[in-house]
């Protein structure tokens, strides 16, 4: 029997998550629907912080909480709001044995040992920008477990390396909120419908463009950045490309994703292994970027190749259209 590939499927934009995830999994015979339902827990969780974030300002929730954490990064307490629902969220949907989260140290698990996968996430990345009404996101990375069915997860389940994601993605919080997620078959977006409470198809079979023109760079670090780098920015000047940095991964990707650009956090003399996370930040937009057309390296070959070896390693990233990848890191 010939089945056809979700991106083949006659699904319309202005479905519904639910209804796309359905026709979407009947494109994969063997599906069981474990993921499918997991993708909608992630969902709901986003609906929850969209909720929280649009109300912060009136019930107190803004702004830092005092504590630190374990990167050593002043929490924000919509941080430890969205950290709990997620995990609450992936807790009760039952397909998740255990979740890393960058607001905690260790794995957390879930108690259901039956579950097939792990989940790695940031909750809510850019959390400092809510004060000022800027765009933050939630980045989100699944894998099917690689430890015994029944048996508690190990540290062996998260890593196994960006190319063993089956699905990943992200939510952003900005003017509209919106799910953008892979399980490998094309890139998909979801416009967040607040009348309805549903994620309707908005953006279908997204295409990050070849090439670009805007970088995304903080320059600040300018002269704590390696030649190549600083190099390639007097490229972009030269060529009078646009400079277009939030300071907000998710928002600064998504725009690049969508437009045609290119995002670099390089290494630095303070950070010689670069800022962001490898498993819950650089993985799933890497991800993200491979399956929309785009490219990631951390200066020396393709993100997803690297081996991991610590829950919270950090690497530097370029990313987005493939063109302008190749340029920066040849330079």
């Amino acid at each position: 029997m010939i089945t056809k590939t979700a991106q083949e499927l006659a699904i319309p934009v202005g479905v519904t998550l639910d209804r796309f995830i359905m026709h979407s999994q009947s494109a994969f015979p063997y599906a069981t629907g474990e993921l499918s339902q997991l993708l909608r827990d992630i969902a709901l969780a986003g609906k929850i912080i969209n909720r929280e974030i649009n109300r912060a300002g009136l019930v107190d929730i803004a702004g830092g909480n005092g504590t630190e954490n374990v990167q050593g990064e002043n929490q924000q307490k919509l941080d430890i709001v969205a950290n709990i629902r997620f995990i609450r969220a992936l807790k009760n949907g039952g397909e998740v044995c255990a979740i890393l989260s960058e607001e905690d140290e260790d794995i957390i698990h879930t108690g259901n040992n039956h579950g097939k996968y792990v989940v790695a996430m940031d909750p809510l990345d850019g959390s400092s920008n809510i004060d000022v009404n800027v765009s933050i996101g939630t980045v989100f990375s699944i894998y099917r477990r690689v430890s015994p069915i029944n048996e508690p997860a190990t540290k062996e389940d998260f890593l196994q390396g960006g190319r063993k994601q089956i699905a990943a993605g992200y939510i952003l919080y900005g003017s509209s909120t919106m799910l953008v997620y892979s399980t490998g078959d094309g890139v998909n977006g979801f416009t967040y419908d607040h009348s309805l409470g549903e994620f309707i198809l908005s953006h279908k079979n997204i295409c990050c463009p070849t090439n670009g023109s805007i970088y995304s760079i903080n320059e600040g670090h300018y002269n704590s950045y390696p030649e190549f780098v600083k190099h390639y920015i007097g490229t972009c000047k030269e060529k009078s490309l646009s400079a277009r940095y939030i300071g907000s991964l998710v928002g600064d990707f998504h725009r690049n994703l969508l437009k045609g650009g290119i995002y670099l956090y390089p290494s630095t003399k303070k950070d010689p292994k670069g800022k962001l996370r490898l498993l819950y930040e650089c993985y799933p937009l890497a991800f993200i970027a491979e399956k929309s057309g785009g490219k990631a390296s951390d200066g020396f070959g393709p993100i997803l190749d690297i081996v991991p070896s610590s829950f919270h390693q950090r690497s530097p990233i370029y990313l987005g259209s493939a063109a302008m990848v190749e340029k920066a890191i040849g330079s």
